[in-house]
């Protein structure tokens, strides 16, 4: 190794390590250590502008989830309520800056659903079976690791991790009862369009589709050979100090079979039911993990690698990466804010916001999801 590679490998080491060092993780069941937001550099009347706009612009969604679910997708066919669902709380979330709260509203311990935001966990456990070498590589075949016909034929054999992993594999068939083409159809045509059109050339075309995602969600049980609950638990929330109090469902009929033992395949998202219920403080911690670059405190949970190829934004769609939201310029960007913010983000305004610029996470929980942005720019707002 030449001499000012070595250098530079020992200044990342230190900046890494210095990074874990200002950061403050707290403990399991620990009450979560606040700081005067001065003494952070940040304004404490701008912050409260921040926190009072969060309260005033709730989710306008029914709080019963159930009847916002039906309504909120409607004109898909077949759509039907399929797995666990929550009545839900009020608003509420956490600024966090350096770890610290800054800033809080409503019941950041209430379990709630986290509708997509799921979508980010999940990905996560990819990351971990990249990680623990599972998966060779997300440019692999999935059907290369899944032989049980759910990746046969001309198209679906194309299909790669990074195509599920970003939502451009169009992948076609049915899953525990949802049709790949009646998920989130196009606003023109009618049903017959949808069903007899052909399939996009995999990696082409970004599409938001649950089927597609619990495609993958089936496909990553199979390669751990548990369930996927199990893996995100003993690999990372463990780990990061979670709460037992979130829970991760799947659709009431959605069980296989691997090596004898029957279990459940959950969801990348509570579009039918089901998906991730959390409370804002696990979300908080998990944003925590990924702002420290996948460190909890001095342990990996995460590679950095992972985290670098999950926040790259991909062909298809500047804004999207290994399911998570990107802040660039795109369709989806927020004006005036770091391009290096990013974001998990699920129906009825709930978020993660991971912004590294800052050293800050931003959680919130049924907020208007189309005000996000404008709350983003009242919390940078407060830096002195």
């Amino acid at each position: 190794m030449k001499t000012h590679d070595l250098f530079f490998l020992i200044g990342c080491l230190l900046l890494q390590t210095i990074s874990a060092q200002d950061y403050y993780f707290p403990e399991r069941n620990a009450t979560w250590e606040t700081k005067v937001p001065k003494s952070l550099n940040l304004d404490a009347s701008a912050l409260q502008k921040a926190v009072d706009f969060a309260e005033a612009n709730e989710y306008s969604g029914s709080r019963d989830l159930r009847i916002a679910i039906l309504k909120g997708f409607e004109r898909e066919p077949f759509h039907e309520v399929l797995g666990p669902t929550k009545k839900r709380g009020g608003p509420a979330g956490m600024i966090l800056k350096n770890g610290y709260v800054v800033a809080s509203w409503g019941d950041t311990k209430r379990v709630d659903m986290t509708f997509s935001v799921t979508k980010s966990f999940l990905s996560t456990v990819a990351g971990l079976a990249l990680d623990q070498k599972l998966i060779a590589t997300t440019s692999d075949k999935v059907g290369t690791y899944i032989w049980d016909g759910t990746f046969e034929g001309e198209h679906n054999s194309k299909i790669t991790w990074e195509h599920l992993l970003q939502q451009n594999s169009a992948w076609s068939g049915e899953l525990w009862g949802g049709r790949d083409w009646a998920d989130r159809p196009p606003r023109e045509g009618g049903i017959d369009d949808w069903r007899f059109e052909t399939p996009k050339e995999p990696g082409t075309v970004m599409e938001y589709n649950d089927v597609r995602v619990n495609v993958l969600a089936y496909a990553l049980t199979h390669v751990w050979r548990k369930p996927l609950p199990m893996v995100l638990k003993e690999n990372l929330m463990d780990k990061i100090g979670a709460s037992t109090t979130w829970r991760w469902h799947g659709y009431k009929h959605a069980w296989t079979e691997i090596d004898g033992i029957k279990m459940k395949s959950v969801t990348g998202g509570g579009h039918s039911g089901a998906g991730i219920f959390i409370a804002a403080e696990d979300m908080a911690r998990f944003g925590m993990l990924f702002l420290n670059n996948g460190l909890w405190q001095n342990e990996r949970i995460l590679s950095e690698g992972w985290i670098q190829k999950a926040i790259t934004p991909s062909t298809p769609n500047v804004n999207y990466g290994y399911m998570w939201w990107l802040n660039k310029k795109g369709e989806r960007h927020w004006k005036n804010l770091s391009e290096n913010i990013y974001y998990a983000a699920g129906f009825g305004g709930n978020f993660i916001v991971i912004d590294k610029a800052n050293d800050m996470v931003v959680v919130t929980r049924w907020l208007e999801p189309d005000k996000i942005g404008d709350l983003m720019r009242l919390v940078n707002a407060a830096k002195l």
